[in-house]
């Protein structure tokens, strides 16, 4: 009797699961097809991603190399052209070294550029800093007090305040301001963070200030003068 409960009961869960895979089916072979079709895509994507990568790489260096051998105009395009197509990563590198090298050309249109890139928004912040940073740069030269304060003051609180720091304090040193020069290599050198190279050619720079813009270098103690020697007792 048993065994003719036990085989209905098979036969019951048989017919259950007939009924269920003949309803499911086609929803089991929809996942699986979508399983493989989605691993495909994540591959192909990832081996595209890697190939524009590796291109790009590629194409920074020959214009790196275009820079390298004093040919701004033909670097510059290839920056340009390296910007349009390069991913996202190498974009806005791209139209930084682009504006670099434009800058040997015509300047201002340079500093136009890399404003541009400082003022989008959905740019890298990072990336953004540096555009910022290279157009003062360019600036530090012919611009007065008001225009590079202005250009310098929103990287004095990021990672590139030593920097701004210090052309701050050498175009007041410029100026003749050496009191405004001092007060931004002071930040500098009480700057525990500051790297110790720079410290040290802060404090050259403090030279300077403290000599009204001529360098004085420290005095050597001169050596004290021998004892003279204490004559022979004649015999």
């Amino acid at each position: 009797m048993a065994d003719i409960f036990r085989e209905v009961d098979e036969d019951v869960r048989t017919d259950s699961l007939k009924r269920l895979w003949s309803k499911y089916s086609i929803v089991v072979f929809g996942l699986a097809v979508a399983i493989v079709v989605g691993t495909a895509i994540f591959v192909f994507l990832r081996h595209e991603r890697q190939t524009r990568a590796e291109a790009a790489g590629a194409a920074y260096e020959a214009a790196q190399a275009l820079a390298a051998a004093n040919k701004p105009d033909a670097a510059a395009a290839a920056f340009d052209d390296l910007a349009k197509n390069a991913p996202q990563g190498y974009q806005a590198l791209a139209r930084i070294r682009a504006a670099e090298e434009r800058a040997q050309l015509d300047r201002m249109a340079a500093v136009k550029e890399l404003d541009a890139l400082a003022a989008e928004a959905g740019a890298d912040s990072l990336l953004r800093d540096v555009a910022r940073l290279r157009a003062a740069m360019l600036r530090v030269d012919e611009a007065g007090k008001a225009e590079l304060e202005q250009r310098f003051s929103p990287l004095l609180d990021g990672p590139f305040r030593h920097t701004a720091r210090e052309f701050l304090g050498l175009a007041a040193l410029k100026r003749g301001d050496f009191e405004g020069a001092g007060k931004w290599f002071d930040q500098i050198v009480v700057d525990p963070n500051a790297p110790e190279n720079l410290r040290q050619q802060v404090n050259a720079y403090l030279s300077l200030v403290r000599g009204g813009g001529k360098f004085t270098p420290p005095v050597a103690e001169k050596p004290a003068a021998p004892a003279p020697e204490k004559a022979a007792p004649s015999k």
